[in-house]
């Protein structure tokens, strides 16, 4: 009997030790190798590449295991917090830059380490222009590819109206005066052709924000991001009422025609739009006609050039440590090199994050790409606190206008006041 229950022990023993070589479900180990797990929105070109790019990385890293799990845009942040706060949230997860305080401020994701790569390095690294989503010193995510604004313009339509095809506006004043020609309103007041893709939820507020208020002289935040200068200066008003009037006075676009600005171009009905770099591959894709990119306009020919810059992060999930911690290391550090940063701009149309590559003449000089990496030059990352609050703030301050016939003046400055409350409701 002794030698029978000696016998069990040694075997339960040996069961222990092969059970614990194999590295245990703590560890998100299976069959010896560690299991990570990334999530991002759903947008397609970005879901096909990260497929791709994890094929690749497992190749080179065959004890990783890499999980891709998408979400619609809409969903996506209520996923993460719900995943977060039942315990069951993914290791490394795509965010978009202006959502990096409030992630932070709930714990859902952890500062890079500093023995992965110092914040000197990453200073050294990357566009300049991510510094702004530095919090308390540190940054809590990487990105892979930054964004700038361009104006796409329909050389067709252009070419319809009487315009020179080749010859897009230079400046505001020009925009609005070619996008009259191009804009076609039916008798009951409704479009049927918009001159300028004009919106408010889509990337026109950033315009706003980062390039009319700075065109006009105005720095739209200060300097820690605290205060929000927008009225610090009567041109502060001027900006907005040029940008809210090309829609209530000049007509040129509405930001509902055809469910949404770039949806309006890709089908031929709009003559101009502003996007990001990220539009070049599915405007390729929609587009049955002549179209352009180049930089966008200025107030002046010869004046300040500005632009939008913004990005998607990639941030390590708040607990995560161990092996676990190593191997999204090592995703990460795969993400952001140069070399995925050259194929992400091929195959998604965003352009390279790291300042040498965007210092690539071969890059700058190409028709499509070369517009948005200049714009990178001049390119600002707004500040943002809490980015869902703040672009909702503007659009029904825009509403309140158009569907209301508030006066501008007073709806501006009420606007002022509720972006500052929200950024007041942060940093107390």
């Amino acid at each position: 009997m002794k030698k029978r229950l000696i016998s069990m022990f040694l075997v339960m023993g040996l069961l222990v030790l092969s059970l614990t070589a194999c590295g245990g479900d703590s560890e998100g180990s299976s069959k010896g190798k560690t299991t990570i797990t990334y999530w991002q929105y759903t947008f397609p070109e970005k879901v096909t590449e990260i497929k791709a790019l994890i094929k690749k990385f497992e190749a080179e890293n065959p004890n990783i295991k890499v999980v891709a799990q998408d979400f619609p845009y809409d969903q996506y942040n209520q996923k993460i917090a719900a995943a977060m706060n039942a315990k069951k949230g993914p290791d490394i997860m795509n965010l978009f830059y202006g959502w990096l305080p409030q992630y932070q401020k709930n714990g859902y994701i952890q500062a890079i380490p500093e023995d992965f790569m110092s914040t000197k390095a990453i200073d050294q690294f990357y566009n300049p222009m991510i510094q702004s989503s530095k919090i308390d010193g540190k940054y809590y995510g990487l990105p892979t590819a930054v964004r700038s604004l361009a104006l796409f313009w329909n050389k067709d339509l252009f070419k319809a109206a009487g315009l020179d095809p080749e010859k897009p506006p230079k400046t505001w004043d020009q925009l609005v005066e070619m996008a009259k020609k191009m804009t076609k309103i039916k008798a009951n007041g409704q479009y049927e052709q918009e001159g300028f893709a004009w919106n408010v939820d889509g990337q026109d507020y950033h315009t706003f924000e980062e390039v009319l208020l700075r065109q006009w002289g105005v720095q739209p935040f200060s300097h820690d991001g605290k205060k929000v200068l927008w009225n610090s200066s009567p041109e502060g008003l001027k900006a907005f009422e040029y940008w809210v009037n090309m829609t209530k006075k000049d007509k040129i676009g509405d930001g509902k025609f055809l469910q949404g600005y770039n949806t309006a171009f890709k089908a031929g009905k709009a003559a101009m739009m502003i996007d990001g770099s990220f539009s070049i591959a599915a405007t390729k894709e929609a587009a049955k006609f002549d179209w352009g990119v180049t930089t966008l306009p200025v107030r002046e020919e010869g004046g300040t050039e500005s632009n939008y810059g913004s990005y998607w992060t990639n941030s390590i999930a708040k607990g995560v440590s161990g092996a676990k911690l190593k191997a999204s290391e090592k995703f990460l550090k795969f993400l952001i090199s140069e070399d995925t940063e050259k194929e992400w701009m091929d195959k998604v149309g965003e352009l390279p994050a790291s300042a040498a590559l965007g210092n690539d003449p071969s890059i700058i000089k190409d028709p499509i790409y070369g517009p948005f990496v200049r714009g990178l030059k001049n390119a600002h990352a707004t500040m943002f606190v809490d980015e869902a609050k703040e672009r909702t703030a503007i659009a029904n301050a825009v509403d309140k206008i158009l569907l209301k016939n508030a006066p501008i003046d007073q709806t501006f400055e009420e606007l002022v006041k509720e972006q500052q409350r929200i950024r007041d409701d942060y940093y107390k």
